[in-house]
């Protein structure tokens, strides 16, 4: 069983983030520049804020933080991407999701320029990648698709099986499995016999959401596993996959935490810079 160490190649990817910007400042060129819009006081994002703002800080990515308090009207937060959109110095923009229930979570992400949303989440950029058109790609599964290339993983012709459906991880990470060869299946809360799927999964991309649900009986002998989930049980994190037991069967498999989690923040620095190269 090898381990896919998504920390390792997300600093090589940051190192060579940090070339890029060192470059253009010794060529006198502006800083690339990623806006980070953050509503309320929900600790796990603030954690992720906080981390994507080092992560510029290390590469040379200038980082602009917006906080807002919990109770930011709609109209409010509008107008500041709207400043953020027509701002030439600012190339990508990132509004920090979950956002307080009183805002239009699909209406503010529309929000954002197409060429400005490192996120992937508008439909323009859906689009795009659901049509094979290139643009920006969601960076969790993006992520996923480097480190399986990282470690020459093929996916063409392989039974791949998607458990969650979210527009963040689930639906994107099918299509983008769907363009590189796979044959893919989504699974997903109402799906009857889950075990009956990932059992013929040879890449098994587990990104519901719900500690252990994935058992070593549920997966197949030699299968690639790869854990999207970030979940805390007796205190401590752990993701979607009964690790320990799982690890005995896999061939590859991603840790918790150490996998995924570096992958999507280093997805989002090469965004920015293909935001910045594209302006």
């Amino acid at each position: 069983m090898t381990i896919l160490d998504g920390k390792a190649l997300a600093a090589k990817i940051k190192e060579q983030t940090a070339k890029t910007t060192a470059k253009l400042a010794a060529e006198g060129k502006r800083q690339p520049c990623l806006a980070v819009v953050l509503v309320g006081e929900d600790p796990a994002s603030q954690i992720y804020v906080r981390n994507k703002h080092n992560d510029c800080v290390t590469t040379g990515i200038k980082s602009l933080m917006h906080t807002l308090p919990a109770d930011t009207s709609e109209v409010d937060l509008l107008n500041l991407i709207d400043s953020l959109n027509a701002d030439d110095t600012v190339d990508g923009i990132l509004v920090q999701l979950p956002l307080p229930k009183h805002l239009d979570e699909k209406k503010v992400t529309e929000h954002i320029s197409a060429s400005k949303d490192v996120d992937a989440f508008s439909a323009y950029n859906v689009g795009k990648i659901t049509l094979g058109r290139g643009g920006f790609k969601p960076c969790t599964p993006a992520g996923i698709m480097r480190l399986l290339e990282e470690y020459g993983i093929e996916i063409a012709g392989k039974e791949c099986v998607v458990v969650g459906r979210s527009n963040i991880v689930g639906k994107p990470m099918a299509l983008l499995l769907l363009a590189a060869g796979g044959t893919v299946t989504v699974c997903h809360t109402k799906t009857a016999d889950l075990a009956y799927h990932t059992r013929r999964a040879d890449i098994l991309i587990a990104a519901a959401g719900r500690a252990d649900l994935i058992k070593d009986d549920m997966v197949k002998e030699g299968a690639v596993i790869v854990d999207v989930g970030m979940n805390r049980k007796d205190g401590k994190l752990c993701g979607d996959v009964d690790y320990e037991k799982c690890a005995a069967k896999a061939s590859y498999i991603t840790p918790v935490p150490g996998g995924v989690g570096p992958m999507t923040r280093a997805m989002l620095l090469e965004n920015t810079i293909t935001a910045y190269e594209n302006h």
